[in-house]
C-alpha cells in the first residue's frame, strides 16, 4: 500500500479520501511541495507537460516559527500565495492547501513538505564506546536528517555527574541509545541507560509527552533497557546498529527515527499540527530530503558524488563513495543564523584571506554580526557580497572537513596487515574519500542556488573541497532538491524528470592538477577540441584558465601535466578523455592541491582578483575599482 493511500486509510488527513484512494500516482497532474527553513519557506509547483513533468512555479516568504507568530503555516501560505499569483492557479482556502483538485481545475494532485525550522531533528546520541557503537550511532541519526547535539560514551572522558548534567540540560527531540555487539555484555549498555534514566531529560518542544528514545543495542540487552526505561520515556526498539563489528547495520534506527520524529516531535512544534493535516505524506527532514537526491544523482550516474547543502543554520555534507552514503551536518556552520559561529570557528584571518580588497576586520566582524541578527538580509553591494563568499568558502572547507571525520572504516574491526600496510603512510583514522576518485560535485542551498553568476557557485564548491582529478560540477537551480527528495516517496518517476530536467544545473567541469610547482612554472598543457574547433594552451602554476563549453556539449580533452603534477594516472603522466560543459565552462585549476594562497597580504589580494576575473566572477567594473588607490575599507 503506498503511504498516500496508508495516511488516507487511517482518517490522519482531511480530504476527499475515495477521491484520493482512486488517483494513481502517475494520474497526478499539479503538484505543490513546500520547505519550512530555518530562514525562509521555500514553495514550488510542478505539473504535467506535454507527456512529461516539468517545474513550473516558485514563492518564497520568511519562515513563521518564531514570536510573535509561531506558526509555520503562515509562511508557508504567505509562499504558496506567491505561487497562486504567479500562475493564476487557486491553491489555497482558508483550512490550506486546495486538494484534491476541484472540478474547476482548482488546487493540487498532491501536497507534500518538508522542514527545518525551529532548529529542525534535534538528537542527543549515546553508545557505549565512542569511536566504534557510538560513532555508528552517530552515523544513523544524520543519515535520518538529524543535528546530533552531543555524543555520550562510557569512555568520552566525562564524570557520571558530567554526564547526567549534560543529557539534563540538553533537551532534545530524541535520544538514539546503541552500545554492545549481539551477545556480548550489558553491562556497559545498563550504565548508559541508568544515566539517562537518571538524568530525566525533557524534550524541547512540548512538556506534555513523552521524550522518543531508540534503543538500537546489544539484543541481549533491551529487557534491562525496556525496564529502566519504557516507564519514563517513549521507547523503540529497532535492530542493532552493529550486530558484530565488521557490520553497520543503521537502517533500522533511521526509519524508527523518522516515524518518531513525526509521532512526537513535529505535532508539538509550533503551527505543524495544522501542516502535518493538510500534506499528503509525512513531512521529511529537509536534509533527508537533500540526500535522498544526491543518492539519486550518484546512482543514476554510477559515480561517487559528495555533495553540500549549505543553509542558514547549518552546513550538511553528503558523500556516496563506492556505495557508502553517509552525512554529516555541523550544526555551527550557516550563512545567516549562525554565520557567527563560521567566524569563531574558522577565525577572522582564514576568512579576511578570501577577502580581494582591502578592509579592516572590525567590519567585516560588524557585518556578519548585522547578518546574524538580521537573517533574511542579502548582499546590497558587490563587495558585501565578497565578503558573504569568503564564509562560505570557510563554512564549505569546515564542513568537509567535519564529514571526513565520520566518512571512514568501521574502527574496531581486525584486519590482517601486510607488509606493505606497515609502511603506508595513511591510517585507518583517515577519512577513505579520495578527492581524485570523486567524479561529481554539487551543491544546493539558499547562497548557492541564488548566487547572480553561476561561476560563483562553481568556484565557490571548488575552493571549498579542493577536487583533484576531473570532475563534473553542477548546482541546484532554484533550491529544489529537498522538494524533490520528499516528492520521490510518492512519485519517483516525477522527481526523477524535473531533476534532471530543471533542478540539476551543470556548472562544468573543474581539472585540477594534485601537487605543488613554484608559482609561475608551467603546470599543464591541454588541447581541447570541440565542433570542429581546437584550443590549445600552457597552464601557469597558481592561475585558473577557462575554456567555454557550454551545457549539453561535450569535448574531447588532451592534458599533459608537469612532472610532479597528477591529473589522475600518477605524476607526470597523460591523460586524454571525453568531459562535458556547463555554464562556467572547462575551468583548468593549476593552483595546487592542497591550495595555497600568498600571505602578503598586497599578493594575496592581486591573486584573488586574477582568480575572480578568469572565472568571470564579478562585473569588470568591481576590479578595476578596487585595484585603484582609493578603494579603501570595501566601499
Amino acid at each position: 500500500m503506498s503511504k498516500v493511500k496508508r495516511l488516507a486509510k487511517s482518517g490522519k488527513r482531511r480530504g476527499n479520501t475515495s477521491q484520493r484512494q482512486a488517483k494513481k500516482p502517475e494520474e497526478f497532474e499539479i503538484m505543490l511541495v513546500t520547505d519550512v527553513g530555518s530562514t525562509t519557506t521555500k514553495a514550488r509547483l510542478f505539473r504535467k507537460k506535454s507527456n512529461e513533468y516539468r517545474f513550473v512555479s516558485s514563492g518564497e516568504a520568511p519562515t513563521t516559527v518564531e514570536a510573535p507568530f509561531e506558526d509555520v503555516t503562515r509562511g508557508v501560505r504567505n509562499a504558496v500565495r506567491e505561487v497562486e499569483e504567479l500562475t493564476g492557479l487557486r491553491l489555497l482556502e482558508e483550512e490550506g492547501i486546495v486538494w484534491p483538485r476541484t472540478a474547476n481545475g482548482d488546487g493540487v494532485d498532491l501536497y507534500a513538505t518538508t522542514s527545518s525550522a525551529g532548529g529542525g531533528l534535534q538528537m542527543m546520541v549515546a553508545g557505549v564506546v565512542m569511536t566504534m557503537t557510538a560513532e555508528s550511532a552517530e552515523r544513523a541519526a544524520l543519515g535520518a536528517g538529524a543535528i546530533v547535539m552531543d555524543v555520550i560514551a562510557v569512555d568520552d572522558g566525562r564524570m557520571p555527574h558530567q554526564k547526567i548534567e549534560r543529557i539534563r540540560t540538553l533537551r532534545p527531540d530524541m535520544i538514539l541509545l546503541a552500545g554492545g555487539t549481539d551477545g556480548g555484555t550489558i553491562v556497559h549498555v545498563a550504565e548508559i541507560t541508568e544515566l539517562i534514566a537518571a538524568a530525566e531529560p525533557r524534550a524541547r518542544l512540548g512538556i506534555g509527552y513523552d521524550l522518543p528514545i531508540v534503543y538500537a543495542g546489544n539484543k541481549d540487552a533491551r529487557t534491562s533497557v525496556s525496564k529502566t526505561l519504557a516507564d519514563k520515556f517513549a521507547l523503540r526498539v529497532v535492530d542493532n546498529i552493529r550486530p558484530v563489528l565488521e557490520l553497520e547495520n543503521t537502517e533500522p534506527a533511521r526509519d524508527a527515527i523518522h516515524e518518531l520524529f513525526m509521532e512526537h516531535v513535529m505535532s508539538h512544534a509550533p503551527g505543524y499540527d495544522k501542516l502535518m493535516k493538510w500534506t499528503d505524506v509525512p513531512i521529511m527532514p529537509t536534509p533527508a530530503g537533500e540526500g535522498r537526491m544526491f543518492r539519486t544523482l550518484a546512482e543514476l550516474r554510477k559515480v561517487n558524488v559528495i555533495g553540500v547543502g549549505l543553509g542558514g543554520a547549518t552546513t550538511n555534507v553528503y558523500s556516496i563513495y563506492e556505495g557508502k552514503f553517509v552525512r554529516t551536518v555541523s550544526a555551527n556552520l550557516g550563512m545567516s543564523y549562525s554565520i557567527c559561529n563560521v567566524l569563531k570557528e574558522a577565525t577572522i584571518g582564514n576568512i579576511m584571506r578570501w577577502v580581494p580588497f582591502d578592509i579592516e576586520p572590525v567590519l567585516v566582524r560588524n557585518r556578519l554580526r548585522n547578518k546574524m541578527i538580521r537573517p533574511t538580509t542579502i548582499p546590497q553591494t558587490l563587495e558585501e557580497l565578497m565578503v558573504e563568499h569568503a564564509v562560505a568558502r570557510e563554512a564549505l572547507r569546515l564542513g568537509f572537513q567535519h564529514h571526513k571525520q565520520l566518512a571512514r572504516g568501521l574502527r574496531g574491526v581486525q584486519r590482517v596487515r601486510t607488509m606493505g600496510d606497515i609502511f603506508e603512510q595513511s591510517t585507518e583514522e583517515e577519512t577513505y574519500i579520495d578527492m581524485m576518485h570523486v567524479e561529481f560535485l554539487a551543491g544546493t542551498g539558499g547562497l548557492l542556488s541564488h548566487a547572480p553568476r553561476r561561476a560563483q557557485s562553481a568556484l565557490l564548491l571548488i575552493d571549498g573541497f579542493q577536487p583533484e582529478g576531473l570532475t563534473k560540477l553542477a548546482q541546484d537551480s532554484v533550491f529544489m532538491m529537498p522538494h524533490l527528495g520528499v516528492l520521490s516517496t510518492v512519485h519517483p518517476q516525477a522527481a526523477l524528470e524535473i531533476f534532471e530536467k530543471d533542478c540539476l544545473v551543470r556548472l562544468g567541469t573543474c581539472i585540477a592538477p594534485r601537487g605543488v610547482l613554484k608559482e609561475g612554472e608551467n603546470a599543464l598543457s591541454f588541447k581541447v577540441e570541440a565542433e570542429g574547433h581546437v584550443t590549445e594552451e600552457n597552464v601557469a602554476f597558481g592561475s585558473i584558465n577557462v575554456v567555454p563549453l557550454e551545457s549539453g556539449k561535450t569535448a574531447k580533452l588532451v592534458l599533459s601535466p608537469a612532472k610532479d603534477l597528477d591529473v589522475g594516472r600518477g605524476p607526470g603522466h597523460g591523460l586524454e578523455t571525453t568531459v562535458e560543459g556547463g555554464v562556467a565552462g572547462l575551468i583548468f585549476d593549476c593552483r595546487g592541491r592542497p591550495l595555497s594562497i600568498p600571505e602578503d597580504p598586497a599578493a594575496r589580494r592581486e591573486r584573488l582578483l586574477k582568480w575572480f576575473q578568469a572565472m568571470n566572477m564579478y562585473p569588470e567594473t568591481v576590479y578595476e575599482r578596487i585595484r585603484s588607490p582609493e578603494a579603501k575599507g570595501g566601499s
